[in-house]
């Protein structure tokens, strides 16, 4: 059976309802079934680093900032599929709008977030930030890509393998995008963040990372990253403080990471990089040539 119809059948069992299949990826498959989702996640999931997230995701310390996980399984359950794989049960949230996003309660969700102490929820494995940029690089040293791509491959791949300083610890999200921000019915339509596949403990940077990248590509209006990162100071109460000392080194990374990302994608499917991708190739040139 596959992970689509594993997920959809144990969806199907918890709530009797037809299942919508919403995302069907090599890391993972989420169903819809009435007011239920269910995810089942990639065959090389750490269960235990999971059972920890989803955990943290039930706490009440995090209640108003992380979508809880939904019962009939209790607070903190990965569920194991017929061969093993988990899956996690919860709430369907209303995605954003492209036309109306929340920047605002993006800014805000995150930086109570990180102002949450990393020891209150328990003990949590490290945010997947770094480790998703290390994955990036692997399937990008892998992928056999053009050699009119050699330039930006090289480019990415050199700023991927840069390190990163560590300026500060906090509880993040760990891979923070406007498809993690869900509108909560049962709570009076308020915005949740979801997906707490790399929640844990890192540099909270890395959690603005990657609107900045694409601000500094030139993807996102300067007047949308000046809502969401003053809503973010405003809650943290940073207000005043120049961002990109902290936010430099990751937002490069996520810029090369996004852009090997689209590298490895045209040269799996045969189809042309798409405009934005292009920008990103652009930026990543333009890193690479930095000191």
């Amino acid at each position: 059976m596959s992970e689509a119809a594993e997920a959809a059948a144990l969806a199907a069992a918890l709530t009797g309802d037809e299942p919508v299949v919403l995302a069907d990826r090599p890391d993972g498959t989420v169903v819809r079934i009435g007011d239920a989702v269910v995810k089942a996640h990639g065959e090389d999931t750490d269960v235990a680093a999971l059972a920890a997230r989803v955990r943290a995701a039930a706490h009440p310390a995090l209640a108003g900032v992380l979508l809880p996980p939904l019962p009939p399984l209790p607070p903190g359950t990965v569920s194991l599929l017929h061969d093993g794989r988990p899956a996690t049960v919860w709430p369907y949230g209303a995605p954003v709008d492209p036309e109306a996003v929340p920047w605002e309660a993006a800014g805000a969700l995150l930086a109570r977030l990180h102002a949450v102490p990393p020891a209150v929820p328990g003990p949590l494995p490290p945010a997947g930030g770094p480790a998703r940029a290390a994955r990036a690089l692997a399937r990008l040293r892998a992928a056999r890509l053009p050699s009119a791509r050699a330039a930006v491959r090289d480019a990415a791949a050199r700023i991927l393998a840069t390190p990163v300083p560590v300026r500060s610890v906090a509880l993040c999200h760990g891979d923070f995008h406007l498809g993690q921000l869900v509108r909560y019915p049962a709570d009076g339509g308020v915005w949740r963040l979801i997906d707490v596949d790399d929640l844990g403990i890192g540099d909270p940077a890395w959690d603005l990372a990657r609107p900045a990248a694409w601000f500094a590509a030139g993807l996102l209006p300067a007047e949308d990253w000046h809502r969401l990162l003053h809503a973010y100071q405003t809650a943290a109460g940073t207000g005043g403080e120049d961002p990109w000392p902290a936010l430099d080194g990751p937002a490069r990374v996520l810029t090369a990471q996004c852009a090997a990302r689209a590298l490895v994608r045209a040269a799996a499917t045969g189809r042309p990089p798409e405009p934005e991708d292009e920008a990103l190739f652009i930026s990543c040139l333009r890193i690479a040539a930095l000191p």
